[in-house]
């Protein structure tokens, strides 16, 4: 019965390899694990029934708490964990055992195991430092990308860091040793200048020629085949100005935006009219170039607003096709009393309200993704 069952497998596998085979219906890496094919199918098909609900470090820690076995401020409040666990790999290029914010490395690949073997996502962020300057990613300075491009007097420095990137990701193994597969949300936010890969500290055709450069080297140079790419802007205008930087279908399999209720869309109303705005626009720009659409890192921090996640963010979201919708991490205290914290935790205002948001039909976490078998 076993056997029968594993060529079954196989069988629907070539069945379902030969009815996408269209450029727009296969991830751009045409030697992509079966694991990661799959995955990238049903991306597409949850994007016209609902989407993903991800969080960003849940497993890590929350508000109050860190590293506790099977906690997560999410399952504190719905008793359900996230359907898409996000992760950052700032510092592994400097060959340090933590990330940026205090994760270490080791232990972040036993949630990515765990959250896999639930039948959730993983998406992953890299926050590199400048390589030019040997400051943080929030450390801009022109030159820095052309800096690192073949040729460039940083390459071989850039080079070394993707190494101890894919070293990374090459170790992120299923129960039965297949490679887990992963959402690499590079250079996120590229539009903005906030970052030294970002907005007026590079040339579009910099930013381009760097982004295929290491879809390029992970993919043909380390042969890691588990990973589908997220080229993600922040906030943006137009459809030309989403596109400015976009390096081409050939080398982006997801397309997203990050939007928070903040700065100069602190009022519901002024954020629904953002957030709309930028949906409806990257909705259009997904279908035009066959890629999947998802809201790549969304927020409003502290959650003052009790009702805001079915009064404010659902039904906006709701009529849009997103795969995926990631809230940010729940830091909890900051130094000089701040709090910062994007999902709530039990007791706060908003609480009661996010398990409304849990139980509605269209919101995915982990019990729905489970049941999707979004790896078979």
């Amino acid at each position: 019965m076993g056997k029968f069952l594993s060529l079954a497998h196989c069988l629907v596998f070539l069945i379902l390899v030969t009815a996408v085979a269209g450029a727009q219906d296969l991830p751009i890496d045409r030697q992509a694990t079966r694991e990661t094919v799959l995955l990238y199918r049903h991306l597409q098909t949850i994007a016209g029934r609902g989407f993903l609900f991800g969080h960003q470090d849940d497993l890590a820690y929350g508000v109050n708490w860190k590293y506790i076995p099977g906690r997560s401020d999410v399952k504190d409040v719905t008793g359900e964990y996230p359907a898409l666990y996000g992760w950052e790999l700032g510092r592994i290029e400097l060959g340090q055992s933590a990330n940026l914010d205090g994760v270490p490395f080791g232990l972040m690949k036993d949630y990515i195991r765990e959250a896999y073997r639930r039948g959730g996502v993983i998406t992953i962020s890299w926050h590199l430092n400048n390589p030019l300057t040997g400051g943080t990613a929030w450390q801009p300075a022109p030159g820095t990308v052309a800096s690192i491009l073949p040729g460039g007097e940083k390459h071989k420095l850039y080079v070394s860091w993707l190494d101890r990137v894919a070293a990374f990701l090459g170790d992120l193994k299923g129960p039965n040793g297949e490679p887990i597969p992963v959402i690499l949300r590079l250079f996120h936010e590229l539009n903005g200048s906030w970052f030294w890969w970002g907005g007026k500290n590079c040339t579009p055709d910099e930013l381009q020629r760097l982004w295929r450069f290491t879809v390029s080297y992970l993919r043909d140079e380390k042969h890691l085949h588990n990973l589908l790419y997220a080229y993600n802007t922040d906030r943006f205008l137009t459809e030309a100005a989403w596109l400015e930087r976009y390096p081409g279908d050939e080398w982006v399999d997801i397309g997203g935006f990050d939007i928070y209720q903040a700065y100069d869309i602190i009022k519901n109303e002024d954020y629904v009219r953002a957030f709309e705005h930028d949906l409806g626009l990257l909705e259009g720009i997904a279908k035009a170039h066959g890629k999947i659409a998802a809201l790549t890192e969304f927020g409003y921090n502290g959650l003052p607003d009790s009702s805001w996640w079915t009064g404010v963010f659902l039904p906006t979201l709701k009529k849009y096709h997103m795969a995926y919708a990631m809230a940010w991490r729940n830091a909890g205290e900051k130094p000089g009393g701040e709090h910062e914290f994007y999902v709530p935790y039990p007791g706060q205002v908003s609480a009661a309200d996010f398990v409304r948001f849990f139980r509605d039909p269209q919101t995915f976490f982990q019990s729905d993704a489970t049941k999707e078998n979004l790896y078979r």
